[in-house]
């Protein structure tokens, strides 16, 4: 299976930029995976697509203004560092520029002193692992010294900061936003829920994955980077009793899938689980948790693509992908989002 299979071509023009004014006015196509019908609707009518005993599962990370801008304390070189995942008590990995004057033992200081990073590991792709020195509320830190790290085809910048957060985001730690969970708003959630779709959490702190392209030709040579996950029991215990009962799981998102999916290929069950993911998915992958995935449209030659195509199939992908295009839905992050059914 090589990376190239999924290639497809995107007018630029396509990628969407800044968010809708009304997040959920965003289109919606609506594929069924099993007659490859397509339908193009708009995401405030996604309660159409759902019956009453559903359970949509949302991924309530909450995205940290990660990326800082400081300096070498040696020399006050100039150092970006983009926080990546917690490992341990204010220990952090991180993603750093230029990575070559990084050394371990290494002092980066941010806002005058407020924050001070000493570099203790040294890891490949420009990665770094980094003591956190600080006093106060690392959190509130953040939000004084820090920026949204918005995906690198994104060149406007963003007015409004929130917008770069799900109206549910709650557990903080991520470094991307959960983007198929943007389209929610409020009054969306409550008409599902009078509808009687069940809505419950997962949490996955979205890391480099998000970053980082698919460098090798052979997709099976690809290596996932680990990311944060969690369940609670009395979610396990919701998607359980669905799933003993034959009601439809309905993952918002591909972050959803993982963490999900992880826990049913560890446990054979849901369970209340924690842990850093590797799961890569593609096509061949035997789904073991959902029934439905409400997601965006992805990049070219990525593993979220590969994955959306190993819950459908890549000709099938390819081919809403091709009707998105000529169709001009808005492409990305702030883009608009699919369907795709039984």
């Amino acid at each position: 299976m090589k990376t190239s299979d999924f290639d497809y071509h995107l007018p630029e023009e396509l990628i969407a930029q800044t968010p809708l004014k009304v997040r959920s006015n965003s289109r919606l196509l609506v594929m069924n995976r099993t007659n490859k019908d397509i339908f193009h609707d708009s995401f405030n009518h996604l309660g159409d697509y759902l019956k009453k005993g559903d359970v949509l599962v949302l991924n309530d990370t909450k995205v940290i203004p990660a990326r800082l801008y400081g300096t070498k304390e040696e020399t006050f070189a100039n150092i970006e560092v983009l926080l990546l995942n917690q490992y341990g008590l204010d220990s952090w990995e991180a993603l750093v520029k230029p990575a070559k004057r990084v050394k371990v033992g290494t002092r980066i200081s941010f806002g005058e002193g407020l924050l001070k990073l000493e570099c203790t590991e040294s890891l490949e792709e420009g990665i770094r692992r980094f003591k956190l020195e600080y006093k106060g509320v690392l959190e509130d830190i953040l939000d004084l010294l820090g920026e949204m790290p918005l995906p690198p085809y994104i060149h406007e910048k963003l007015v409004d900061q929130s917008r770069y957060q799900t109206v549910y985001s709650k557990i903080t730690g991520s470094a991307a936003a959960p983007t198929a969970g943007l389209h929610f708003t409020k009054a969306l959630m409550d008409s599902l829920k009078e509808k009687g779709v069940i809505i419950e959490y997962v949490t996955l702190h979205v890391g480099l994955g998000t970053f980082r392209p698919v460098k090798v030709d052979n997709v099976l040579e690809h290596k996932m980077h680990s990311e944060f996950y969690q369940m609670t029991q009395s979610t396990a215990d919701v998607l359980n009793l669905a799933k003993a009962e034959g009601r439809d799981i309905v993952a918002v998102g591909t972050t959803s899938v993982r963490t999900m999916e992880t826990i049913m290929t560890k446990y054979g069950t849901f369970k209340e689980a924690n842990g850093f993911t590797e799961i890569f998915i593609y096509p061949g992958y035997q789904f073991k948790a959902i029934d439905t995935l409400i997601t965006n449209f992805h990049l070219p030659k990525s593993t979220l693509l590969m994955l959306v195509s190993a819950f459908s199939s890549k000709e099938i992908i390819m081919n809403a992908y091709t009707e998105a295009v000529k169709e001009k839905y808005r492409f990305f992050s702030f883009g608009d989002s699919m369907i795709i059914r039984k």
